[in-house]
């Protein structure tokens, strides 16, 4: 199987089946990630085809120096960005550092999971700030390295490191206002990585 990087290169060249097997690629990880943070199907399917097309464009552009799996991605965070201030009737700027998808009005009306701790996990994660979800949901859905996420939000790594942590404990905070019972809570908390693992899958 030909790397990312072997592929994109490809359909540098003109080949343009190499484009459609990246696409191919991408497609499950990308409906993932604006899912969890849109409402409508049809959204989180134009907001797909659009940073495809916006990759398309900027294929040239790609220097080489991050994943393209960060390069995607950060085309993805980008989009999801601007769609989200086109929605606002207000013209005054969005703070993504202390606004969530809640407060946006774009978190999806139905959580998936068929267990109590992958509904608890997902509700908290959608009312954090979204740069705090975002970080999360590259870390344990898309295994990004602390590296890839900085190309992906554009702060430095050491700033993710530091982002990471405080997404963490804020996680844990929501967990715990949100959670029916404490011990729903601290099974939650204890396994985030299991839980993260079968919520992704679902998404």
């Amino acid at each position: 199987m030909r790397s990312d990087e072997e592929l994109l290169e490809a359909w540098r060249g003109g080949d343009r089946e190499a484009g459609e097997q990246l696409f191919d690629r991408y497609f499950a990880p990308l409906q993932r990630f604006f899912r969890n943070k849109l409402h409508d199907a049809g959204e989180v399917d134009d907001l797909v085809q659009r940073t495809f097309l916006a990759c398309v464009g900027a294929k040239d552009r790609f220097r080489g120096d991050a994943s393209v799996r960060a390069y995607v991605f950060g085309v993805a965070y980008n989009t999801l960005r601007m769609h989200l201030r086109g929605r606002r009737r207000k013209l005054e700027p969005i703070d993504f550092g202390t606004v969530s998808v809640i407060d946006l009005g774009a978190s999806p009306s139905a959580l998936l999971g068929e267990l109590e701790e992958e509904h608890l996990l997902l509700a908290a994660l959608r009312g954090l700030p979204l740069e705090l979800q975002v970080v999360l949901e590259l870390r344990y859905w898309e295994s990004l390295s602390s590296a890839e996420i900085s190309r992906v939000i554009e702060v430095p790594a050491a700033t993710v490191r530091s982002r990471l942590r405080r997404a963490r404990a804020q996680l844990e905070r929501q967990i715990a206002a949100l959670a029916s019972t404490p011990a729903l809570a601290l099974r939650t908390t204890q396994n985030l990585e299991a839980w993260a693992a079968r919520v992704r899958a679902q998404l």
